[in-house]
């Protein structure tokens, strides 16, 4: 018998709330995050626009000497990891052991801003000005070790790094990593901050972002035959994973349970999915089986759904492949729709969107899905949240370089 494995606390920073109440309220009212880009001069680039967190201001978090170590996609990662590891009074419990919490975190990207400023620096004032925090600022793994520093956690401890779909293979690894009982707790999730110059021109380069610069708000249009790309995002988001018995003997509150997880690769080209996403439907199904469950019993999908044309079309046909006739029975919904991509940490937000869903009964909209694409012709919850029970969420994440993972979040019993 494996491990059962669930969700005790929840952090969030993102382009609608500064926590998982404010982002939750934004994703059920359709309030988009979106706007022109203010972190950087974007007035040279197709895309001038982006999902930027807002009212973020890093001394009301940190001290002067901290700010200058770490980059901003740690600091976004610190302030969600805390709200989470608050939420489950992870430090109020001194019963805990903490060489058995883990972190393992998802990022796409990392540390890309300190990148960009410190290559500019060593161009323009030679590489012995270049800063000793570089390196350690910049690196993927490092807001992971940040988590442990300042919260004292020595179990398991490393970042999973998978484009897109970075966050979802962190809490699946953050699942088998507690079921397998090399840790009782991890706090799992995705951080990104690459609202940069370098990381959206390179996006711009390759044609992966919406131009839509006149109507920011409308420019994330998952599944709608308008759609011409997608809007960068920021932000970072963690859940609490916790074995169920440990969670039960210290009177945890309990949201929900991680029941399965399903991981794939497409094999098949570097920024293209297949065109009828056989390998979505692939990790889909695997995590569905790892739950010990059919196809049917699943309730809802938050989509991957990014607004690009290649994307929402191959995923609408992985889940009619993963589902069959069911798949038109299943509500979906896409929070890139207002949330924007946050690339590693898109799953973060998206697992959390899962868990309130089944605690609500609301299924939150996908907005300016205006003209259905022929070709996307499931029950993407337009423009209105509506309310359903919801019993098994699949949260689906894809990608670059034909990653794929799925993971079942279901009402805990």
């Amino acid at each position: 018998m494996k491990k059962r494995v669930v969700i005790t606390g929840m952090g969030a920073l993102s382009p609608i709330g500064n926590n998982v109440e404010e982002t939750w309220q934004s994703l059920v009212n359709g309030k988009s995050g979106i706007g022109l880009i203010t972190r950087f001069d974007a007035s040279d680039l197709p895309a001038k626009i982006a999902a930027e967190v807002k009212d973020f201001k890093p001394e009301d978090h940190f001290e002067p000497n901290q700010i200058r170590k770490l980059d901003l996609y740690t600091q976004f990662a610190l302030v969600a990891a805390k709200e989470a590891i608050q939420d489950a009074k992870l430090l109020e419990d001194e019963k805990i052991d903490k060489d058995r919490v883990g972190v393992i975190t998802g990022v796409g990207i990392g540390g890309i801003l300190t990148f960009e400023e410190e290559c500019i620096k060593s161009y323009t004032k030679g590489p012995r000005r270049i800063s000793p925090f570089f390196i350690p600022k910049m690196i993927g793994n490092i807001a992971a070790a940040h988590i442990a520093i300042e919260n004292g956690f020595k179990g398991p401890n490393f970042n999973v790094m998978s484009a897109c779909a970075s966050a979802n293979h962190a809490l699946g690894t953050a699942l088998r990593t507690i079921q397998y009982g090399d840790a009782e707790i991890v706090i799992s999730g995705g951080t990104e901050a690459a609202v940069t110059a370098l990381a959206v021109g390179g996006f711009c380069a390759m044609r992966a972002l919406s131009t839509r610069n006149d109507d920011p708000q409308g420019a994330s249009r998952p599944f709608d035959t308008d759609r011409d790309g997608f809007v960068m995002s920021e932000g970072a988001a963690y859940l609490v994973l916790e074995e169920l018995e440990h969670a039960l003997a210290r009177g945890a509150h309990i949201y929900a349970e991680v029941a399965g997880y399903g991981a794939t690769d497409d094999a098949f080209h570097i920024t293209a999915p297949t065109d009828d996403g056989e390998g979505s439907t692939r990790a889909m199904l695997a995590a569905i089986h790892d739950a010990g469950m059919k196809p049917e019993d699943v309730d809802y999908i938050n989509a991957h759904g990014t607004s690009t044309p290649l994307n929402d079309k191959g995923e609408t046909m992985s889940i009619k492949a993963a589902f069959g006739d069911h798949a038109y029975k299943l509500k979906i919904n896409s929070s890139k729709s207002m949330v924007g991509h946050m690339l590693g940490a898109a799953a973060g937000i998206e697992a959390i969107a899962c868990v309130k869903t089944i605690q609500t009964g609301i299924i939150h909209p996908t907005i300016n899905l205006d003209n259905p694409d022929p070709l996307c012709d499931l029950d993407y919850t337009p423009h209105k949240a509506v309310k359903a029970k919801v019993d098994v969420a699949l949260s689906n994440s894809l990608g670059f370089g034909g990653h794929n993972a799925a993971l079942i979040i279901k009402r805990y019993q």
